[in-house]
């Protein structure tokens, strides 16, 4: 009888853990998708420094809004995403962040957000929110690492 309740305990416990993961899983593709969403309908929005609104973004402005409005807090500046927020991933997704730098020893002072397909959406200083190739020559020499949050 001892042994009938360990087992089914056990199944229920690895159960949960198994559906715990799963909408884990599902809630982050939510938003993720919702964070692009959001951020593909900033397109064209000017540059501002500080700029947190739709009314101007700055990079981490882009993202702390995108993620924002998918129900996720971000701290405000792209350094503070890469040392306080989510892991580092070698395999990029669709809603990863990817971070540079001026160079590979120095803190992150830009943040994008990958979109799939070899694209990044984010907030230029020169033309605003704005999608590009994440090998781009200007950004890519700069990348310093991935995070999923």
């Amino acid at each position: 009888m001892l042994k009938k309740f360990i087992t089914a305990l056990a199944i229920t416990i690895g159960l949960s853990s198994v559906f715990a993961t799963t909408g884990d899983k599902a809630e982050a593709a939510y938003y993720h998708t919702k964070a692009i969403s959001v951020a593909k309908a900033n397109l064209g929005v000017p540059y501002k420094w500080g700029g947190i609104t739709p009314r101007g973004f700055d990079c981490s402005g882009l993202i702390k809004y995108s993620f924002g409005q998918a129900g996720k807090v971000l701290p405000r500046t792209a350094a503070d995403m890469y040392y306080t927020k989510g892991y580092r991933v070698s395999s990029i997704q669709a809603g990863d962040l990817l971070f540079y730098a001026p160079n590979k020893g120095s803190k992150p002072t830009h943040v994008a957000m990958y979109i799939g397909a070899g694209k990044m959406i984010m907030a230029s200083s020169s033309k605003g929110v704005m999608i590009t190739y994440t090998n781009n020559s200007y950004w890519n020499p700069k990348f310093i690492g991935a995070k999923r949050i």
